[in-house]
């Protein structure tokens, strides 16, 4: 069974917040395998926090950008952050997450580094 956003964000909210990074790459993972449009049909939990609905929702829009898909329409139901949001935690990291940051991820005030949807 292939992992949508769907089911990647229930297991976020079941798992605890701290278990986004296998859970959101799982479902990066099968997309780009499969890209199954069905794995982005239906959004995000509505209970998962808005900084990893927003972060879902951006990692989304790269992801239908890089495979050309179409982009669905919950995407654009997903607000920016308040405040800015720099996904590594590590401050020296800052300043090349600014300018490494794709457009669907600084939009929504998310700043993550080029290679972030990235595994090896």
């Amino acid at each position: 069974m292939n992992c949508s956003v769907d089911l990647a964000s229930r297991m976020i909210v079941e798992r605890g917040e701290n278990s986004w990074k296998l859970w959101l790459f799982q479902f990066v993972d099968d997309f780009r395998r499969t890209q199954n449009p069905e794995l982005i049909d239906q959004p995000p939990a509505s209970d998962l926090p808005l900084n990893l609905r927003s972060l879902t929702a951006s990692t989304v829009e790269a992801l239908c950008a890089e495979c050309q898909v179409a982009i669905p329409d919950w995407c654009r139901d997903v607000p920016p952050l308040e405040h800015p949001w720099f996904v590594s935690g590590i401050e020296n990291l800052k300043a090349m997450a600014l300018v490494e940051s794709p457009a669907q991820f600084r939009q929504r005030n998310i700043f993550v580094l080029g290679n972030f949807p990235d595994r090896a």
